[in-house]
C-alpha cells in the first residue's frame, strides 16, 4: 500500500521520501482503511452524477452557517486561484465543489477506489484540469514546501490518531507562510458522554481503528495550529441521521426534512455557543494558521 504513490491528473510535485519501511501494524491499518473505503466508493461510483445546481448554489450563497459544512466553506472565503489540499479526500465530493468555486485542488486518499471515484467525478463535472488526485498514505505522501494556501480535511484526522503529530507536522511544511488549516472532526471530550455512547444501540459505519478525538489529540492539533479556533456542532444535530435522506444528503431530502435539519442546526448554534456547553457537541470545526518552523 505505501510503497507507491499513484497520481491521477497533473499539478503539484509529489516528493517520495526514502524510509526503512512501515511496520506490520501500520500496513494492517492501511489495508483495513483502504478496504473499508474501497467498498463504499466502488458502490458509489455507479451512482456518481454531476454536482447539482441546487447544491452548488447552496455553497456559493452560504445561507445556512449553522450547518457545519456551510460554516466551513464560509470560513474558506474566496477560493478563486487558491491552491487547496484536500487531505483524505475520499470520493472527492469536497474537492469537486472547491474546484467549481475556483480553487486548484490536490486531493489524496489511501483508498484506490476512492481516488478512482474522485477522478471520475472531476471528469463528469468538467473540472479535471483543476483537480488532481493521488493514492497514498498520509504518512508516506509528501509535497514540496509551500505548495498550498490551505489544507482542508473532512473527518480524516480521527483516522490518523497514531500518526497525528507526524501528519500535521508535514502539512505545516506543505502550506505557504500564513497558510490556513480547516478541519472538521468527530470529538468526544466528555468521559460521561463516552460511557453513555457505549450503551446507545445506534449503528455507525466505522473502521476498526477510528474513534472520536479526545483532549490529547486536540492538544497535538493546537501544537501545530496555535491560533486554533473551534466551533461546535451536532448536539441535537445527531438526530439528522434519522431526518435527512441517506447518506445525510440535504439537497435530496424533502422540504419538511430540511426544515427540521435547519431547526436542529439553529438550536445547536445557540446552545453550543453558551459557556460550558460547547464541548457537548459531537463535531468540531477547527480553523487557524499553521505554525511554520
Amino acid at each position: 500500500m505505501g510503497e507507491q504513490i499513484r497520481q491521477q491528473g497533473s499539478g503539484n510535485q509529489v516528493v517520495q521520501q526514502p524510509h526503512a519501511g512501515p511496520s506490520a501494524d501500520t500496513v494492517r491499518r492501511w489495508r483495513s482503511e483502504a478496504e473499508f473505503f474501497d467498498l463504499i466508493s466502488s458502490q458509489l461510483r455507479e451512482q456518481a452524477s454531476p454536482l447539482s445546481q441546487e447544491e452548488f448554489d447552496r455553497y456559493r450563497k452560504l445561507r445556512h452557517p449553522w450547518l457545519c459544512k456551510e460554516y466551513r466553506v464560509r470560513m474558506l472565503g474566496d477560493l478563486r486561484g487558491a491552491r487547496l489540499l484536500d487531505l483524505g479526500c475520499g470520493g472527492g465530493a469536497n474537492s469537486i465543489l472547491f474546484a467549481k468555486l475556483g480553487a486548484r485542488v490536490t486531493g489524496f486518499d489511501i483508498s484506490p477506489q476512492s481516488v478512482d471515484l474522485a477522478t471520475h467525478r472531476a471528469k463528469i463535472n468538467g473540472v479535471a484540469r483543476q483537480a488532481q488526485f493521488l493514492c497514498g498514505s498520509a504518512e508516506e505522501i509528501s509535497f514540496a514546501d509551500n505548495s498550498f494556501d490551505v489544507v482542508w480535511g473532512d473527518g480524516v484526522l480521527h483516522h490518523l490518531i497514531p500518526v497525528l503529530d507526524l501528519v500535521l507536522g508535514k502539512a505545516s511544511r506543505w502550506v505557504r507562510p500564513g497558510g490556513r488549516a480547516l478541519f472538521s472532526e468527530p470529538v468526544c471530550l466528555s468521559a460521561t458522554l463516552r460511557r453513555l455512547r457505549r450503551h446507545v444501540p445506534v449503528h455507525t459505519d466505522a473502521t476498526p481503528d477510528e474513534r472520536p478525538l479526545q483532549r490529547a489529540e486536540m492538544e497535538i492539533i493546537r501544537k501545530h495550529i496555535p491560533d486554533l479556533r473551534l466551533r461546535w456542532f451536532n448536539l441535537l444535530g445527531r438526530f439528522n441521521r434519522f431526518v435527512l435522506a441517506h447518506p445525510l444528503c440535504y439537497e435530496r431530502s424533502s422540504l419538511p426534512r430540511r426544515v427540521i435539519a435547519n431547526a436542529l442546526g439553529l438550536a445547536d448554534w445557540g446552545l453550543l455557543s453558551l459557556p460550558g456547553l460547547g464541548e457537548l457537541g459531537g463535531t468540531v470545526a477547527m480553523s487557524g494558521t499553521f505554525a511554520k518552523k
